[in-house]
């Protein structure tokens, strides 16, 4: 048995996890609240029969799985039984958290540095005893943004990741027919960064559009350090601002998702040409 202690708060970091463990080794394997504990069971019990069925008991540390009874309660009794060679502990650091005292001498998987793909491919090889599988789930989107202000004179942008660092961000701020002589771009309030200007870039679905292409010179994004964007028109105009995109690889941009104080974007992709 597979049980995944943590707290609901890292659910979004964890259900990828869940899922993937589940298509790789099954449902029943995989002990994982959201389907192991059903309308009407008795929830002491089912986690008292999770905890005791245990092979493998991946403890998602947290600020806030630290802080939660429950998830305390279920890593003790773990490295309790690890001591008698029947269960293996192996935390999974989410965020920039210290690792208990009692953890200290386990090996961990550091989700927080490496990211989320990264630390899927740990965990299978830890309950395979291989280093042969890799993973394809890409359920988790740690990065979003939020932005506010008056199109007719500035825009601040803040692009925020919810769990794990990004080491090398890099975006295009996509401000559809605005122009370079219309729209000034800055950078955490005046930093150096690098990229510039892009006309007519092609996305995936057909429609083109303009672009700011822009990155930090060193540094990265972090849940306590968000990356502040400010576009600013320089001359009477509308900002056409409409939509952020991450370098996810070297070929490929994918939508984040946004919000304003009127709505949400979906998410979506294009290829660089």
């Amino acid at each position: 048995m597979i049980f995944l202690s943590h707290t609901y708060v890292d659910k979004p970091v964890v259900e990828p996890v869940a899922l993937r463990l589940r298509e790789i080794f099954g449902e029943a394997t995989v002990f994982y609240d959201a389907w192991s504990i059903q309308p009407g069971d008795g929830i002491i019990a089912k986690m008292n029969h999770g905890l005791d069925a245990q092979k493998f008991l991946f403890f998602f540390v947290s600020e806030q799985s630290l802080k939660s009874k429950m998830v305390s309660l279920e890593w003790q009794n773990a490295l309790h039984k690890s001591t008698k060679g029947t269960c293996r502990i192996i935390p999974v650091r989410v965020d920039g958290c210290s690792m208990p005292p009692l953890l200290l001498q386990n090996l961990y998987i550091d989700m927080h540095a490496h990211g989320i793909e990264a630390a899927i491919l740990q965990i299978v090889n830890v309950v395979q005893g291989n280093s042969s599988f890799t993973p394809q789930h890409k359920g988790f989107s740690n990065l979003s943004y939020e932005w506010e202000g008056d199109p007719t004179k500035k825009i601040t942008i803040t692009i925020r990741a919810s769990h794990l660092m990004e080491p090398n961000p890099e975006f295009l701020i996509l401000v559809g027919a605005s122009t370079r002589e219309e729209v000034s771009i800055d950078l955490n309030h005046g930093s150096p960064h690098r990229g510039g200007f892009e006309e007519e870039v092609p996305l995936q679905n057909g429609p083109k559009t303009n672009c700011f292409a822009i990155a930090p010179l060193g540094g990265a994004i972090t849940p306590q350090r968000p990356m502040i964007v400010t576009l600013e028109a320089l001359k009477p105009t509308v900002i056409d601002f409409r939509g952020v995109m991450h370098r996810s690889s070297n070929e490929l941009f994918t939508m984040i998702s946004g919000k304003n104080l009127g709505g949400t974007r979906g998410p979506f992709s294009f290829k660089v040409f």
